[in-house]
């Protein structure tokens, strides 16, 4: 199978591009292929071979039909995620990851599911029964709870995983899914230590060309998983159809042989009713 990128596509997306040597985490060693300028450049070879890795463990859970949280507050790369991410109905956190968003997973649920009392509220009458500065505090309240939690309406239950751009930055959100053994998939610079997450893709995590390309070969993962799942469902209910027709062909088929046989058993009366009756006659005559 071939690989989902290549070097010189990495190379012109500027994912070779670490941080300043003084700011280096020496964790990132095996990753690191040179420095020039006082800049640390990454192995492109590894990084293609890291996607790969991401990518399909990515596709298996999409195929499962669980959910990955995308998370990513940086400038750079929030644009970029709630671009490619939303259409695929994943859930993705872009502005302040709230504390406890995993281990607090309950209380979060709580104000998702205030965001649709207050949409009830303003299409079943509510609204028009109080006063025009309830409505107004309402409306911001609800702003707000969609600033912070409208990506993630329809997070349900905890995600399978967390894909992150920027360990550092997020170090709370990789510390909550860690403490829930929850996996963690991540975009690395040489700044951040890449032991923290499960799967590790060491590439510039601050140029916005870098970040889109590997989010879009992640969302490209997560597509053929949705795919495979949606092939694997159609597949199921065609089994279970033809199952079904074969059942009822089998139970036509011995409704048939069931029928047949008991023509056979009232022919084999009359017939043996017919051959009783000339002897019986025989037998009166002879006694007179």
């Amino acid at each position: 199978m071939s690989s989902r990128t290549s070097f010189n596509e990495l190379l012109e997306a500027g994912a070779h591009f670490g941080h300043l040597k003084r700011k280096w985490n020496p964790a990132m060693a095996p990753y690191i292929y040179a420095e020039k300028n006082g800049i640390h450049l990454i192995d492109l070879n590894k990084t293609v071979a890291k996607i790969d890795e991401a990518a399909n463990a990515l596709k298996q859970i999409a195929r499962s039909g669980k959910k990955v949280l995308f998370v990513a507050t940086k400038k750079q790369a929030k644009d970029i995620v709630a671009e490619k991410i939303k259409p695929l109905n994943m859930p993705y956190v872009t502005e302040r990851w709230p504390g406890g968003m995993l281990t607090n997973f309950a209380t979060i649920r709580k104000s998702i599911r205030r965001m649709g009392q207050i949409d009830k509220m303003s299409t079943d009458g509510t609204f028009t029964n109080i006063s025009k500065r309830e409505r107004l505090m309402l409306s911001r309240e609800r702003a707000k709870l969609e600033l912070q939690f409208g990506s993630i309406a329809d997070l349900s239950r905890l995600p399978a995983a967390l894909f992150i751009v920027d360990i550092t930055k997020e170090h709370i959100a990789v510390a909550e899914a860690k403490r829930l053994n929850i996996p963690t998939f991540a975009v690395v610079d040489t700044n951040s230590n890449p032991n923290q997450v499960d799967y590790a893709i060491p590439a510039n995590d601050d140029a916005s060309t870098s970040i889109a390309l590997i989010i879009e070969l992640m969302a490209g993962a997560i597509r053929e998983g949705l795919a495979d799942r949606k092939m694997d469902k159609e597949t199921a209910a065609e089994e279970k159809e033809t199952k079904e027709e074969s059942a009822a062909e089998a139970e036509e088929l011995a409704e048939g042989v069931k029928i047949k046989g008991l023509d056979k058993d009232e022919e084999g009366e009359e017939k043996s009713g017919a051959a009783k009756k000339p002897g019986t006659r025989k037998r009166v005559n002879a006694k007179k």
